[in-house]
């Protein structure tokens, strides 16, 4: 079970965003991301819970910041409740998309885990419902994705396999690229892995 901590930034002006603290595992109906999040301070900030399928759905997610909460499934594209900081209000939304983006670096993870990419697939497309910081406002966008190519590593415990992906914006054409490790993010725009506390899982 990877256990460690991320810090997040802004990946325009490098202003610190606060870090993530996680755990995550591989299970026999999928992979399942838990997270609290700090404030540059050090005071709690909201918290991540993800849990997908085994083909990389996400079949529930709860995201809490600055008082919003949101939950979220693949179900009919994707459904959320978005509920205000009061707790007054709760709102139900549908968009037609695949899954579901946001500043957590569960979001990369999960969606090469749902596209499963290999270094000889086309660029693939995916819609994906953002929610984004700091009330979780949902909005829907495209990107393409593309796995450049995996490398092998050696560490003390034996070869690491790293992907590294091109991703891209398609409204705006900005690419990025994000380097993965089963199920841990070594480094992406705005995202570095400080502490890994246990070395990753490898997906079946």
């Amino acid at each position: 079970m990877p256990r460690g901590r991320y810090s997040l930034h802004d990946p325009h002006d490098h202003t610190p965003l606060g870090e993530e603290h996680f755990h995550c595992a591989p299970g026999p109906s999928g992979w399942r991301y838990v997270a609290q999040r700090t404030t540059p301070s050090g005071d709690h900030a909201g918290s991540v819970d993800l849990a997908l399928d085994e083909l990389g759905r996400p079949i529930r997610l709860e995201l809490n910041a600055s008082g919003w909460r949101v939950r979220a499934a693949a179900l009919d594209g994707v459904t959320w409740v978005r509920t205000d900081a009061t707790g007054a209000h709760a709102d139900e939304h549908n968009a037609p998309a695949h899954a579901i983006t946001g500043t957590s670096p569960a979001f990369l993870v999960a969606t090469a885990r749902l596209l499963r990419l290999t270094p000889d697939s086309p660029a693939t497309r995916v819609r994906l419902v953002a929610f984004t910081d700091p009330v979780l406002a949902p909005r829907t966008l495209d990107q393409s994705w593309a796995l450049l190519k995996s490398e092998a590593h050696a560490t003390d415990n034996g070869p690491l396999t790293v992907d590294e992906y091109q991703v891209t914006a398609l409204d705006t054409g900005e690419q990025h690229t994000v380097h993965l490790t089963g199920d841990v993010v070594l480094a992406a725009p705005g995202i570095e892995l400080e502490n890994l506390e246990t070395p990753p899982s490898v997906f079946g």
